[in-house]
């Protein structure tokens, strides 16, 4: 049980942000606290460490992610001191709402709970909880285009400000163990439990007729589909499959709604309202839920399953199925902005015509 190792300065606050209770549009002060957070971990480096940390918008570095365990470029927490740490959480605090960022230091921990589960040892560098990275592209200080993304295993989040509006997508958040089974403090813990259960709330509320068109396979697929490409791939753009929202009952369409809501609910409100507001206007009917694999949640029975919230502007998509069905992956993809490429196009198109 010595594996069991707890770090106190990720389950506290970083630095006790205060959250807004009322809506914002997309160009409201959000920009600018995230541009402080980042410029104030930027001033806690030493020059050999902003070297590392910090590189051009252009780098394809900032394209090359992923969510497995890996060494990874940048600053991780392993090498930080107190400060540089607190600095480092506190950027992904301001983005998040209080929800999403406890779900960021629960899969953290989680790390701690598979070095338990694996019997590793406590300095074992493959499931360690200090290895998440932090990268800058661009420079927050100028008033250029910028970002920055913070990686490691079963989270990558990807930030881009382009002329105050802000890209969060592509956005990965993972769970191993999905349920944590055996005997550790965090016995019980499901992160990611309300985006499996309300999937399938909406699943077990549609009729035969329904269920026949919504799931598309009995076998879950290994890994999402859109795994860790630039561009989504897998999956057609236009391609819909299941059953469109337009094609629900009342009831059905408002848990339809909540279970978006509830991987949107991860993000700073700015955020939410931003991307409900894209969703509005390519119209929600046009929103398709897909299903594959069993259709009841039974532990320790359960082969795995799949889901997919897709339309003209996202994709949203669940898997468990690795590790006997008790390991989850989810992301958020943005068929628009993820990385904010369109509005950078649109940039550096207006700046070499000079502006007009």
């Amino acid at each position: 049980m010595k594996a069991y190792i707890l770090f106190l300065f990720l389950l506290t606050s970083a630095c006790g942000a205060d959250r807004p209770t009322t809506s914002r549009t997309a160009k409201d002060d959000l920009n600018p606290k995230m541009t402080n957070a980042v410029n104030s971990f930027l001033k806690t480096l030493d020059a050999t460490q902003k070297a590392e940390v910090m590189h051009p918008l252009t780098d394809t570095i900032r394209y090359d992610w992923h969510f497995i365990p890996r060494e990874r470029l940048g600053f991780n927490l392993k090498r930080m001191s107190e400060p540089q740490r607190k600095a480092a959480m506190n950027m992904v605090e301001v983005v998040m709402s209080d929800n999403g960022y406890a779900k960021i230091k629960d899969i953290i921990d989680l790390e701690n709970v598979l070095r338990v589960l694996e019997s590793r040892p406590p300095n074992d560098t493959r499931r360690d909880p200090e290895n998440y990275a932090f990268l800058v592209f661009g420079d927050p200080a100028a008033k250029a285009p910028w970002g920055w993304r913070m990686e490691g295993h079963h989270i990558s989040i990807h930030y881009t400000s382009v002329n105050g509006h802000i890209s969060f997508t592509p956005s990965f958040l993972g769970s191993n163990p999905g349920h944590v089974l055996i005997e550790v403090p965090q016995k019980g813990k499901r992160v990611l439990g309300e985006e499996e259960d309300m999937g399938y709330e909406l699943l077990n509320s549609l009729n035969a007729e329904q269920k026949r068109q919504v799931v598309l396979a009995e076998k879950s697929p290994y890994e999402i589909f859109s795994v860790n490409q630039r561009q989504v791939t897998g999956i057609e753009r236009g391609n819909f499959e299941g059953i469109a929202m337009k094609d629900m009952t009342s009831a059905q369409k408002e848990l339809f709604k909540k279970l978006i809501s509830i991987y949107l609910d991860r993000y700073h409100v700015t955020l939410k309202n931003q991307q409900m507001k894209q969703l509005e206007k390519a119209g929600m009917d046009n929103l398709y839920f897909a299903w594959m694999g069993d259709t009841k949640l039974e532990m320790g029975k359960d082969k795995g399953h799949y889901y997919r919230i897709h339309g003209p502007t996202i994709l949203i998509e669940f898997d468990n199925t690795q590790n006997d069905a008790n390991h989850i992956h989810t992301v958020v993809r943005d068929l628009t902005d993820d990385f904010s490429e369109d509005l950078l196009k649109e940039h550096y198109a207006k700046s070499h015509s000079g502006g007009k």
